[in-house]
């Protein structure tokens, strides 16, 4: 029997008996520098998995430039298509001297009977696929990974629930004999929370009698969670609504209650108490210190397998904290109410995992008076600057005048941009549509996107004009169906994410869907039927494919950056760029079905909206 190590995707999806087999049934290979191991058009007659060495994938169809199509190493397998097909479609040649393990073609299609997972592996829909490579970079990681799993239901306490007229007195006496920090008051048709900081400003800073009822200082406006969610979720929760408890409801029933110490303690001392810390920072140097950890804390949750989406959740729920301590910092009290900062693109979409350019803008009160209103928005983008979010170079800031404007003003610039149409125009009405308010108040935002939705989202012109910039770049497929494979790479952000992006945006602006995720919007088109359910899932799982390529990229970018002390390296085109020789065999055929899903999404756009004939 054969000692190989199957501990990797495909042969996991395999019992012990099934990898027993293989090791019965393989053998071991020796393949000399330069030799040809598979030839185009050759039957399959094994599954080859690396040993040793290095092995390159070539299309003889390409100049010799660019045949080189891809570069298997040791742990990776090539050669079960070339069975399941009939005949290898491609060379593989050894590029060192190579040990490979053979698994014979009857061995190989005995297992696929008998296994329907490992057959299925390779013939999945992008869903699958990118399912299993998530749950293969997150082998390992016990601590994220238990996290990940952890419910609600195992971290919740016991509620402590009282009348509504039960006096101050007697709650902070059960408070005390509960060593607890809060507890709900029950009214006739809702729940409130009292915590012993409220009691403590009831008494000594309002004055109340310790006779007053209870509901007098409670809260009202609770957020809640489900048992069965995920801690991670809740995390989040509790930092995009800034607090610190959050109420368990199943079906209106009263569950129990979940603190924010509590779920900090799984994994209390590691980088992911970054959340923590932004809101524990008094001062601009705490909330810069705390700033600068994010990318430690992204490298933590990608290496431990946490999918993309819930990365991007929390991440943007930091970012927006981070962001809207900066305002807090920097404007005075009297000014918030009737005023709102905004962030836009990534950002404002909640895509945006590393810090790259600020895009925002502010929304004023029409009836607003702030003296020296530019020289407050200019420290405030400084301020932004020393928290590590570069300055926009298209100028789209707080400090520039253009993007701070009243709400009357506003719409007046939303009625103007939809009856010029042209592309600057367009560009500012997409940037609108990912305003997503972070600070100040959030009213003044949705009254200027409700006009925004008004005017845009039955004009059929417009939406035509709108849903044309999707197809601007071209899908990097060859006419063959297969990737594209230059040298320097092909840019993820114009080839995959930026048709998703704006042709789910065009739809939404048509649905007038409020939400700003992309993600979010695929979710309210599925549900509205303007989207096919499955169709939509792997246009998020394709987005989230090249979001998460991208972001390898942007972090061995950021790691030279380090090294060479360039600044900003994330935003040059060269953290866009993914040489797909470098990818393994699964994330190239992930990458190749994602291609694939943009290609068609592309040409229902341009049905749906007549851009054919444009």
């Amino acid at each position: 029997m054969v000692d190989v190590d199957l501990s990797q995707l495909p042969f996991t999806l395999l019992d012990d008996e099934g990898r027993d087999h293989i090791r019965r049934g393989i053998d071991l290979a020796y393949f000399d520098r330069d030799e040809i191991i598979l030839e185009t058009g050759q039957a399959g007659e094994f599954v080859f998995l690396i040993h040793k060495g290095e092995v390159a994938e070539i299309d003889p169809t390409l100049p010799s430039s660019t045949s080189r199509i891809g570069h298997y190493t040791a742990g990776d397998l090539f050669g079960a298509i070339s069975i399941l097909n009939g005949k290898s479609r491609y060379r593989f040649k050894a590029e060192q001297e190579c040990l490979c393990y053979l698994l014979p073609k009857a061995l190989f299609q005995q297992l696929c009977r008998h296994y329907p997972d490992f057959s299925n592996f390779f013939r999945q829909s992008l869903t699958h696929k990118a399912r299993l490579l998530t749950e293969k970079r997150a082998e390992g990681g016990v601590t994220m990974a238990g996290f990940m799993l952890a419910k609600v239901s195992e971290c919740m306490r016991e509620p402590l629930l009282m009348a509504a007229a039960t006096d101050i007195a007697s709650a902070v006496k059960q408070l005390n004999e509960s060593h607890a920090d809060s507890l709900l008051v029950e009214t006739q048709d809702r729940l409130g929370m009292v915590t012993k900081t409220d009691l403590l400003n009831a008494l000594v800073l309002k004055g109340s009698a310790v006779t007053s009822a209870v509901d007098e200082v409670a809260h009202f406006n609770l957020v809640t969670a489900a048992p069965d969610q995920y801690l991670f979720e809740v995390l989040v929760l509790m930092t995009r609504h800034k607090v610190a408890r959050v109420v368990v409801m199943e079906q209106n029933a009263l569950k129990g209650v979940v603190e924010l110490t509590d779920v900090l303690s799984f994994f209390s001392s590691r980088s992911y108490v970054v959340s923590l810390q932004v809101e524990q920072a008094s001062s601009l140097e705490a909330l810069s210190a705390a700033s600068q950890r994010t990318p430690e804390l992204v490298k933590a949750l990608m290496a431990q397998g946490v999918k993309l989406r819930f990365a991007m959740d929390l991440l943007a729920a930091l970012n927006g904290r981070i962001i809207s301590k900066a305002w807090e910092f920097t404007t005075a009290e009297r000014y918030q109410e009737q005023s709102c900062m905004m962030v836009m693109g990534s950002e404002g979409r909640g895509e945006q995992i590393l810090k790259t350019d600020q895009d925002n803008g502010l929304i004023l009160a029409d009836e607003a008076q702030w003296p020296d209103l530019e020289s407050h928005m200019q420290t405030l983008t400084d301020t932004l600057i020393q928290l590590g979010y570069p300055p926009c170079p298209g100028n789209i800031m707080v400090s520039n005048p253009e993007w701070v404007a009243t709400v009357s003003q506003w719409k007046g610039n939303i009625a103007k941009w939809a009856r010029e149409r042209d592309g600057d125009s367009l560009m500012k009405l997409a940037i609108m549509l990912d305003a997503h308010a972070v600070a100040g108040n959030p009213s003044l935002l949705e009254s200027v996107r409700d006009e925004l939705f008004e005017r845009c989202s039955s004009d059929e012109l417009l939406l035509s004009y709108f849903a044309r910039t999707a197809l601007r770049f071209s899908t990097p497929l060859t006419l063959f169906g297969s990737l594209k494979k230059p040298q320097h790479g092909i840019d993820i952000k114009k080839g995959g994410i930026f048709p998703i992006v704006h042709g789910v945006r065009t739809m939404a602006l048509e649905r007038r869907i409020k939400a700003t995720s992309t993600f979010d919007r695929l979710d309210a088109l599925a549900a509205d039927g303007r989207l096919d359910r499955r169709f939509a899932e792997d246009l998020g799982e394709a987005l989230a494919l090249f979001s998460e390529l991208r972001l390898k990229q942007q972090l061995s970018a950021l790691e030279t950056s380090s090294d060479t002390k360039e600044a900003n390296p994330q935003n040059g085109s060269r953290a866009n760029r993914v040489v797909v020789q470098n990818l393994s065999s699964l994330e190239r055929d992930l990458l190749r079905e994602a291609m694939h899903i943009v290609k068609d999404f592309k040409q229902r756009l341009s049905h749906r909206y007549h851009l054919e004939y444009s």
